[in-house]
C-alpha cells in the first residue's frame, strides 16, 4: 500500500516500459492545478440551510441574500478599530478593552418567572402526581424548588465574565493563528437572534474545545452570555460555584431519576421551566489537559467554526406533525428478509429509536418524543451538512484507497466534493496542501525517499489505518448516496457474476429498475440513522430514486432499451391527463409506488468509461468499514459471553474486530465506534434482546438468531454488498 509523491516539477511526462505515464503531472489535468481554491466559478458553495419542506418560512427568512459575497473574520483577532477609543495606548490594551465593552445581560427575576411557571405550579397545587397535594407542604415543595434553582444556575457575574472573556481571549490567540468564521453564516445567526424568541443551539462536538470556543464566539458577536449546560459530575464543588457565576447550567442527579420518583418529578419540572438559550459545555478539565498534552509544546494551528442556517422550532413542530405517517422497526422490516422468509420490502418507513434515553426524554409524552428524534436527525443532518471538509480527510482517502497519483487525484477528488454542493477548507499551492497534510499525518505514515525528488508515501500499518479510516470517513456524507449505490449494485450482483470478475463480463448484465430500487431499499435500513442522515420528511422511495440518478449522473450507470420498451426520453405517447408525472417529495401515500410499477421495462447496465471501475471500488470502500465490521459481528455472535451489560458486550466485539484485524491486516473496521453501532443495529434488527435485571439492563442472544444457520444468514445477508 504504496504512493508515490513526486516532489520537482516535470516538463515532460516520463513514460514507464509498458506504456503507461508514471509522472504525478500526466493525469492531463496540466499546470493549471497548481493552485486550489474553493470555488466553483465565481462563488464558493452554501451549505447547511434548514429543511425547505419542514420551515419553509425560515429556509427563506432567515437566508442572508447577500451570504455568497461575504467572506470570513477571524473572531479571536481584536484590534483598534474593534473599541471606541483611539491611540498608541488602545492598541496595546485594546484586549482588556474589547473585554469591558461586551453587553452583559442580566437576568435578576428568572428564579421568581421559574416558580411561576405552569409545571412548577402545578406541583406545588398538587394537581399532579408527586406534588403539595401528596402529604407534602407547599412550604416544603417552594424550598425544593429554591433548592434545586440553585443547583442549576446563578445570576451572571458580569465582572467574572469580562475578566475570563478577556483571558480566554489571549489564551486562544496564543493557542491559534486564527478562529474563521463566515460572516454570512453569523448574520443568519444574529437575524434569528433579533426575532426576540430564546435561541437554542446545538454542537456536534468536533473537538473538545468546542466548549470553550463556541460560547466565546457568541459573546464576541454580540449574542450576550450563553446560558451553558454542565454536567454536575465533570468538576468539583469549587469549580461548579465559580462556573455558575459565569453562566453555567449544572442539571441536578434528580432529572435522571425514574419517571415515578418525587424527586425527579419536581428536578425536571424545574429544568423545563429554567430553559434559556442553551449550548454545550462539557469536561473543561479534559480540554485543558488535551490543549496542555497536545497543543502546548506545538506551532500555533487555525480552526474554523460552521454555523447552520436557524429555523423556527414553532414552525418545525406544525409541520412535522402534518406529514407523519406509518413507520415499522428495523426487525419488522428486514428481519424475514433477512431470514429468507419473503423476498418484498414492505412499502412503508423505518423507525430507529437511536436517540440515547434519558429521565427528561421519557417524562415527555410518546408523541412528544418522536418529535424529538426526527427533531434530531434534521438537526444532525444539516450539521453535517455544513461541515467543510479538510485537506486531512482527502489525503487520508487517498492514501487508505491505494490511488497512485496524490497531485492529480487530490485536485480531482476537490473538484467532486465543490460539485456535490459541500465546501472545503483550504486553499493554496497543490504542494504545499499536500505537504502540509502529510506533515499532519505524518504519525500514521511512512516517507520513503527513493529517487531524486521522488518521495513513497506509505500508510503504517494497525492503528495507523484505523486513524486514516476516520479522517476519510469524513468524505462520506459527499458521496453517500453514490456509496449506497454502488454497494447496493454490488449486493445486485454478487449472485450473477463472481465477485473478482471483469468489469466487462459485469457490464453485459441487464440491471432492472426495480431490482436497484429493492437493493437500495435493504441497505438504506441497514445502515445506522446517525450514518444515513435521511431526513423524516424525505420517503424512502424519494431517496432511491435520487441514488439512482446520482448513479447516472456520475456515469456508472447507462440506460439500456430493451426492444419492444417505449423510449425513456419518449413523452409524446404518455397520457398526461391520467396521471401526474411528479408528486412532492413529502407525499406519504399509498399512490408512490404506482409510479415505480411503470419502471418494470426500465434496464440499466454498468458504464464501460475508462474510469468506472475505479470509480466503484472507491465508492463501495467508503461504505466498507462499517458493513466489515457488521459481518464480523454476525460472525461474533456464536462466540461472544451472553447475557453482558452493553459496555461488556461492545468491549468484547471490539477486542474480536482488533484480533481480525491482526490475522487479516484490515485495520479499518478495529474501531470501538463501529463496534457500538453494529450493537445498536443488531438490537433494533432482532439479533439482541435487552432485558432488564436486577444490576441493570443485559443483552441476550435472541431465540431466533441462537442456530447458527441464521447467523450465517445474517452474514451473508451484509456480505453481499461489500466489494473486495
Amino acid at each position: 500500500m504504496a504512493t508515490m509523491l513526486e516532489g520537482r516539477r516535470q516538463t515532460q511526462p516520463r513514460s514507464s516500459p509498458s506504456g503507461r505515464e508514471t509522472s504525478l503531472w500526466s493525469s492531463g489535468f496540466g499546470m493549471k492545478l497548481e493552485a486550489i481554491t474553493p470555488f466553483l466559478g465565481k462563488y464558493r458553495p452554501f451549505v447547511g440551510r434548514c429543511c425547505q419542506t419542514c420551515t419553509p418560512k425560515s429556509w427563506e427568512s432567515l437566508f442572508h441574500r447577500s451570504i455568497t459575497d461575504l467572506g470570513f473574520c477571524s473572531v479571536i483577532l481584536v484590534k483598534e478599530e474593534n473599541t471606541r477609543f483611539r491611540g498608541w495606548l488602545v492598541r496595546r490594551l485594546c484586549y482588556f478593552l474589547w473585554s469591558l465593552e461586551q453587553h452583559i445581560p442580566l437576568c435578576q427575576d428568572a428564579p421568581q418567572k421559574i416558580e411561576e411557571s405552569t409545571g412548577v405550579q402545578n406541583l406545588l397545587s398538587g394537581r399532579v402526581p408527586g406534588g403539595a397535594g401528596e402529604g407534602q407542604a407547599p412550604d416544603l415543595v417552594k424550598k425544593e424548588v429554591q433548592r434545586i434553582l440553585g443547583h442549576i444556575q446563578a445570576s451572571p457575574r458580569p465582572f467574572l465574565v469580562r475578566l475570563f472573556s478577556w483571558a480566554l481571549l489571549r489564551f486562544l490567540n496564543c493557542l491559534f493563528l486564527n478562529v474563521q468564521l463566515h460572516k454570512g453564516q453569523m448574520k443568519m445567526v444574529q437575524k434569528a437572534a433579533q426575532a426576540g424568541s430564546p435561541l437554542v443551539l446545538l454542537s456536534t462536538h468536533k473537538t473538545l474545545l468546542d466548549g470553550i470556543l463556541l460560547p466565546f464566539m457568541l459573546l464576541s458577536q454580540g449574542l450576550g452570555v450563553l446560558r451553558v449546560a454542565w454536567d454536575s459530575r465533570a468538576c468539583s464543588p469549587a469549580l461548579r460555584v465559580l462556573l455558575r457565576k459565569l453562566g453555567g447550567l449544572f442539571l441536578p442527579p434528580e432529572a435522571n431519576l425514574s419517571l415515578d420518583s418525587s424527586e425527579g418529578l419536581l428536578a425536571r419540572a424545574v429544568v423545563q421551566a429554567a430553559s434559556a438559550p442553551l449550548g454545550l459545555w462539557t469536561g473543561a478539565l479534559a480540554v485543558l489537559r488535551s490543549l496542555w498534552s497536545h497543543w502546548g509544546c506545538s506551532r500555533r494551528i487555525c480552526s474554523r467554526v460552521h454555523l447552520a442556517q436557524p429555523f423556527s422550532l414553532q414552525e418545525y413542530i406544525v409541520s412535522a406533525r402534518s406529514c407523519w405517517g406509518g413507520r415499522q422497526t428495523l426487525e419488522q422490516l428486514l428481519q424475514p428478509i433477512v431470514l429468507g422468509q419473503c423476498t418484498a420490502v414492505p412499502d412503508t418507513e423505518k423507525e430507529q429509536e437511536w436517540t440515547p434515553i434519558t429521565g427528561p426524554l421519557l417524562a415527555l409524552k410518546e408523541e412528544d418524543q418522536l418529535l424529538v428524534r426526527r427533531l434530531s436527525c434534521h438537526v444532525l443532518s444539516a450539521s453535517v451538512g455544513s461541515a467543510a471538509v479538510m485537506s486531512t480527510a482527502i489525503m487520508a482517502t487517498l492514501l487508505l484507497f491505494k490511488h497512485q497519483k496524490l497531485l492529480g487525484e487530490f485536485s480531482w477528488l476537490t473538484e467532486e466534493i465543490l460539485l456535490r454542493g459541500f465546501d472545503v477548507g483550504f486553499s493554496g499551492q497543490l504542494r504545499s496542501l499536500l505537504k502540509h497534510s502529510l506533515s499532519l499525518l505524518r504519525a500514521h505514515v511512512a516517507l520513503l525517499h527513493i529517487r531524486q525528488g521522488d518521495l513513497l508515501v506509505v500508510p503504517r500499518p494497525g492503528p495507523g489505518l484505523t486513524q486514516l479510516a476516520r479522517l476519510s470517513a469524513e468524505l462520506l456524507p459527499v458521496f453517500l448516496s453514490e456509496a449506497v449505490g454502488a454497494c447496493a449494485v454490488r449486493g445486485l450482483l454478487a449472485g450473477r457474476v463472481p465477485p473478482q470478475g471483469p468489469w466487462e463480463l459485469q457490464g453485459i448484465l441487464l440491471l432492472s429498475q426495480n431490482e436497484l430500487y429493492r437493493q437500495i431499499l435493504l441497505l438504506m435500513h441497514l445502515l445506522p440513522q446517525d450514518l444515513l442522515l435521511l431526513k423524516p420528511c424525505q420517503s424512502s422511495y424519494c431517496y432511491c430514486q435520487e441514488v439512482l440518478d446520482r448513479l447516472i449522473q456520475c456515469g456508472l450507470l447507462v440506460a439500456e432499451e430493451t426492444p419492444g420498451s417505449r423510449s425513456a426520453c419518449d413523452t409524446g405517447r404518455q397520457r398526461l391527463s391520467r396521471k401526474l408525472l411528479w408528486k412532492p417529495s413529502g407525499d406519504f401515500t399509498d399512490s408512490d409506488s404506482d409510479d415505480f410499477e411503470e419502471a418494470e421495462g426500465r434496464y440499466f447496465r454498468l458504464s464501460q468509461q475508462s474510469h468506472c471501475p475505479d470509480f466503484f471500488l472507491f465508492l463501495c470502500r467508503l461504505l466498507s468499514p462499517l458493513l466489515k465490521a457488521f459481518a464480523q459481528a454476525a460472525a461474533f455472535l456464536h462466540q461472544g459471553q451472553l447475557p453482558d451489560t452493553e459496555s461488556g458486550y461492545t468491549e468484547q466485539l471490539f477486542q474480536f474486530l482488533q484480533a481480525t484485524a491482526q490475522e487479516e491486516g484490515i485495520f479499518e473496521c478495529a474501531d470501538p465506534k463501529l463496534a457500538i453501532s453494529a450493537i445498536w443495529t443488531f438490537r433494533d434488527l432482532g439479533v439482541l434482546q435487552q432485558m432488564p435485571s436486577p444490576a441493570g439492563p443485559r443483552l441476550h442472544l435472541s431465540p431466533t438468531f441462537a442456530s447458527r444457520e441464521n447467523q450465517q444468514r445474517l452474514e451473508q445477508f451484509i456480505r453481499q454488498f461489500i466489494c473486495s
